[in-house]
């Protein structure tokens, strides 16, 4: 059954005031996770909306992405290259407990409000910033991209075909491991402050996040010497065997064969109980020198069935399987919307869309509802009432004089 909602004010990080400056992806995923959480999340755009709001304009398609992981969040509008919405920031900072910003370096420095402004007025403070490739460094400077951070971070030369040119992953991996590590940065900080005091500067580069994910290929490299190549489907390490994506009748399915008694449990499933104690394919090792023979092998068995019931036979037989679902399965999976990681909401411009919650899950904390995106600078005028006592004719003086 689907966890049991909550008021915010029962949430993990209830209290917690975040000044969200992020844009795209990275940044905004991983204030989406304090949102959900239960942290006041105050999104700084400026005048006009961040840069994914933007695209929707031009692109319709960027809309939903920028509604999957802006949710829980207020916005309000701030122009940071005028002197009063500077003040006004500074004025905001004082009553908060993180910025966040994943401009490129140098950025809030130059506007007057980087970590070094922002730490003599908050010492409490904790400012997280996220980078393509750090803040430090002769490659600080560099454009990031994810396609550009996949490439240089070595996870292209190792994805893809064999025979094939370098290929990209489908997701933005890097946008969304950097993010998830920027929230792990930040929690680390507050709890380091609950213990000292003190807040900090906390930063994460892509390519570095990206590093510990090519685990298994860095294992060919420190075996062999040699940077490893593009393994498609099989094992990075190509140390697995069968490990790989095999036809269904009716498309394709994932099989991994991690053990020697995944092995077994296969060729019993494949009605060849004989394979399992032919000396060829006992072992690991043999299988892998054979990989050819012992994928054709599994192929013709898979070939011949739907990907559901191959799914359904070894999953009762114990062996690492999945179906490959497209993402209309995907987005209508019984066991997320139960869980209550997928919710059907209701936004102002895409109607009835389902979203995804967060994956955190701390036991006895209920889920809390999902809120739909805000619109640009929807929440103005609240944010700067709650917090600084405005009201609405200094608030249009604010609007008149640019800050806003």
């Amino acid at each position: 059954m689907a966890p049991e909602k909550m008021s915010p004010s029962d949430m993990p990080l209830a209290g917690m005031r975040v000044l969200d400056l992020t844009q795209a992806y990275l940044g905004p995923y991983a204030t989406f996770l304090m949102a959900k959480a239960g942290a006041e999340v105050i999104k700084v755009e400026p005048p006009g909306g961040e840069i994914t709001r933007l695209r929707s304009a031009v692109n319709p398609g960027a809309t939903l992405p920028f509604a999957l992981i802006n949710t829980n969040k207020r916005s309000m509008t701030l122009n940071l290259k005028s002197e009063e919405g500077r003040a006004l920031f500074l004025k905001l900072v004082l009553e908060a407990d993180v910025v966040i910003e994943n401009f490129a370096p140098g950025v809030m420095d130059r506007l007057g409000v980087g970590w070094e402004v922002l730490r003599t007025i908050n010492p409490r403070l904790v400012y997280a910033s996220g980078t393509g490739f750090g803040l430090s460094g002769e490659g600080r400077d560099r454009q990031a991209m994810d396609v550009c951070i996949q490439a240089f971070s070595g996870v292209m030369s190792i994805t893809g075909a064999p025979e094939g040119p370098p290929m990209k992953a489908g997701p933005a991996l890097a946008d969304f491991l950097s993010g998830i590590h920027l929230y792990a940065a930040t929690m680390t900080a507050l709890l380091r402050r609950a213990r000292t005091g003190e807040g900090g500067l906390v930063e994460v580069a892509m390519q570095e996040a990206m590093v510990p994910a090519l685990a298994s290929s860095l294992g060919v490299l420190y075996e062999t010497g040699e940077p490893p190549p593009a393994t498609g489907n099989r094992h990075g390490g190509l140390a697995l065997c069968p490990y790989s994506v095999y036809p269904a009748s009716d498309g394709w399915v994932a099989i991994a064969a991690v053990t020697d008694t995944h092995w077994q449990a296969l060729a019993r499933a494949m009605n060849r109980p004989e394979l399992a104690q032919d000396e060829r394919f006992r072992h690991t090792a043999e299988r892998c020198k054979r990989m050819e023979e012992v994928d054709g092998l599994v192929g013709e068995w898979t070939s011949a069935i739907g990907k559901y019931e191959i799914a359904e036979r070894l999953s009762l037989a114990r062996v690492p399987v999945a179906p490959v679902r497209d993402l209309k399965e995907v987005m209508a999976d019984p066991q997320m919307l139960e869980r209550g990681m997928l919710e059907r909401i209701e936004d102002p411009l895409l109607g009835t869309i389902t979203v995804p919650s967060t994956p955190l899950r701390l036991h006895g904390v209920p889920l809390p509802p999902t809120v739909r995106r805000p619109e640009v600078g929807e929440h103005t005028e609240q944010v700067l009432q709650e917090i600084l006592g405005l009201g609405a004719t200094a608030v249009g003086d604010l609007r008149s004089a640019g800050a806003l």
